[in-house]
């Protein structure tokens, strides 16, 4: 298993998770929380996801549920936590359907009309802002605008996009995640449907995206939220984790979506999160310090990491419980230090298998 790093900055990017004395729940006002990979996997929650959150609640934090994906309304969002056991209103649930709802209705007439390939919840958010959705290139749209629309999206949906977008029609997109995680495992996301119309019309055109990481939602996050103090919470470092950098806001990573030890080691300065937890139970913990010894190596809990050879090596240094992901922290520690110095790929399968990883 390698650890593919690239040069960091060299303008003080993070090298290491930071730590916090007093559980997360009480440090930040609010959660701004993913919902695929974070909080539910196909439909089904994730494990420690409901007693965690309601644990958070519980002790003031408020929740919010800032997703990527478009294809539910937030009532229906909502509904469906209410389900699971995690209690939620319309008004808690962010979605990139009304990033990009908003960001077309800025740019446009009232009243326009918006060629849709997506869902209903981009339907829904379209017309909350004065605009009319309309399925085909004939329908004179000023705009064409893609969300995820599930796996039965019609494909000659993205055959009217490519048609309209090829004679210069303004394109939007709610989000261009790749992949969004199931039950079953790793399905393809909005950015496979917008490649789908990309490579349609000979790579000529590029859609203006709302999405995190992208500014347009947090804009819309801090609007409808009102946080003071947040922290986002999510599994994907290129769209979560780089959304906080963005937003100079700090972040928790989950390993409980797409993202694993090996991309977290590697993880570019805007992908490195404020902190890491293996799952929602970080919400309600502080977080170790990560240390640096003196001696090139990393220190967090019972774990010291460092780099040699090449290599990533973490060794137990205290008696006791040894919490792995702590060795974790350590790694980072050592990882992002040196990708910061310009060290290139490091091997990491050692390392993480000595944490049983």
């Amino acid at each position: 298993m390698t650890v593919h790093g690239g040069r960091g900055r060299q303008d003080g990017g993070r090298t290491r998770p930071e730590g916090s004395a007093e559980p997360l729940s009480g440090a930040y006002d609010t959660a701004l929380l993913d919902l695929d990979g974070v909080v539910y996997a196909g439909g089904l929650a994730v494990p420690y996801a409901v007693e965690s959150l309601g644990a958070a609640r519980d002790g003031g934090m408020r929740l919010a549920y800032v997703t990527n994906n478009a294809l539910r309304t937030p009532e229906a969002v909502a509904e469906h936590l209410t389900e699971l056991g995690v209690p939620a209103e319309a008004w808690d649930v962010v979605t990139s359907a009304q990033a990009v709802a908003r960001l077309i209705a800025d740019e446009v007439p009232a009243g326009s009309r918006v060629l849709l390939v997506g869902g209903e919840g981009l339907a829904v958010a379209l017309r909350e802002r004065g605009l009319v959705p309309v399925e085909s290139a004939d329908d004179d749209p000023v705009a064409v605008v893609q969300g995820y629309g599930g796996p039965e999206l019609p494909w000659k949906r993205f055959a009217e996009a490519a048609y309209a977008v090829g004679r210069g029609v303004p394109w939007y997109a709610s989000n261009t995640d790749l992949t969004i995680p199931g039950a079953r495992g790793i399905g393809p996301g909005n950015g496979a449907a917008v490649e789908v119309v990309r490579i349609a019309t000979g790579g000529r055109f590029a859609p203006k995206v709302a999405g995190k990481p992208l500014p347009p939602m947090h804009r819309e996050t801090v609007l409808r939220t009102g946080a003071e103090r947040p922290l986002v919470v999510g599994d994907r470092l290129d769209t979560d984790i780089e959304g906080a950098f963005n937003g100079g806001v700090d972040s928790l990573l989950v390993l409980t979506g797409v993202t694993d030890v090996p991309q977290l080691l590697a993880a570019a300065p805007q992908h490195r999160p404020t902190y890491v937890a293996a799952d929602l139970r970080g919400l309600l913990t502080g977080q170790p310090e990560v240390v640096a010894d003196g001696d090139g190596g990393f220190v967090c809990g019972a774990w010291r990491a460092s780099v040699g050879g090449g290599a990533l090596a973490v060794e137990q240094v205290a008696a006791g419980d040894a919490d792995p992901m702590d060795g974790v922290r350590a790694l980072c520690g050592a990882a992002w230090t040196a990708a910061e110095a310009g060290a290139g790929a490091l091997d990491g399968e050692k390392a993480l298998a000595r944490l049983g990883l």
